[in-house]
């Protein structure tokens, strides 16, 4: 088990969504040394950002959210840059952490790893049988790449890093930006600005028979402190809430939650993506005890307030 008190813990991406509300958990057990690099004084994709990060934090931890991130669309944009950036920033961030004799790392993966037709509930096994769904391919890739670093540094070097892989997360101060948010805040935005404007019609993307798993942000923060606190193996493994539910369900539930009562169209000429996520969270279950508390209305319901 690692012991957070009197340590000094780094988390990249600490003043984003998840690293907002993951430094306030670490901070209720205790930990009094968190050091978060922000975008505007620190580019983790530069070598010299890096190696400044690690001479100013003296970490004993880093955990490393950070990423390039975005829907369906943005991914589509800018697949190289998604790629590259997510590559480099995770091995330049591992390789010194080794370098610098670190005591745990914890990278944060992605869903978008796992093969396009991976059976449902998805297997941490499952992980290599197949290519990603092809929209947000080269993120998944990159962020995957992470978790043979960390192996193979576990086999050659005794390094200590763990590979969580998180399903969509969602919760307050998500990214409400209509250009590069994910799902749930950008249909959430929709039906808001729908009901406060008077319009009697908002056009979603794809079919909506495209299936999710969701996971609370507060929820997966705990999960994560968990995995960095009681986890210590090679092996990947899920943070999920254990259940799916199809977009076009998801879009009628926050059109309630929000009170929207106008049309819901669907543009089935743009993509749906992967057609199911669900993930297995038995092993994060059995390996450092998590599991989801939040039910998903209530989650929402938070979201949307």
């Amino acid at each position: 088990m690692t012991d957070f008190t009197g340590r000094r813990i780094c988390i990249t991406g600490g003043a984003g969504f998840l690293g907002s509300h993951l430094v306030e958990r670490l901070r209720q057990r205790g930990c009094t040394s968190i050091f978060v690099p922000h975008i505007e004084e620190y580019d983790l994709t530069t070598e010299k950002d890096v190696l400044r990060m690690y001479e100013t934090a003296k970490p004993d931890i880093v955990i490393h959210l950070a990423a390039i991130v975005g829907g369906i669309g943005a991914n589509r944009e800018h697949p190289g840059s998604f790629y590259y950036k997510n590559l480099i920033m995770g091995a330049m961030l591992i390789e010194q952490a080794r370098l610098h004799g670190l005591g745990k790392f914890v990278a944060i993966g992605t869903i978008c790893a796992y093969p396009k037709f991976t059976p449902v509930p998805f297997k941490e096994d499952e992980l290599w049988n197949g290519y990603p769904e092809e929209t947000n391919a080269p993120y998944g890739i990159a962020k995957k790449c992470m978790l043979v670093q960390l192996q193979s540094y576990r086999q050659e070097y005794g390094f200590n890093g763990i590979f969580l892989l998180p399903v969509n997360l969602y919760g307050p101060r998500d990214n409400f930006d209509p250009r590069s948010s994910h799902v749930i805040p950008a249909i959430i935005r929709k039906c808001v600005e729908a009901k406060e404007q008077g319009r009697r019609e908002i056009v979603c993307w794809g079919t909506g028979r495209a299936t999710r798993e969701f996971l609370f942000v507060e929820d997966a923060a705990e999960g994560i402190a968990l995995a960095a606190e009681n986890y210590d193996g090679p092996e990947p493994v899920n943070l999920g809430a254990g259940f799916e539910i199809s977009i076009k369900d998801l879009v009628e539930l926050i059109a309630k939650l929000t009170g929207f009562t106008g049309a819901i169209t669907w543009d089935a000429s743009q993509p749906d993506g992967q057609p199911r996520r669900c993930l297995d969270t038995q092993r994060a279950k059995e390996l450092f005890g998590f599991t989801a508390k939040t039910t998903f209305e209530q989650g929402l319901k938070k979201t949307v307030d």
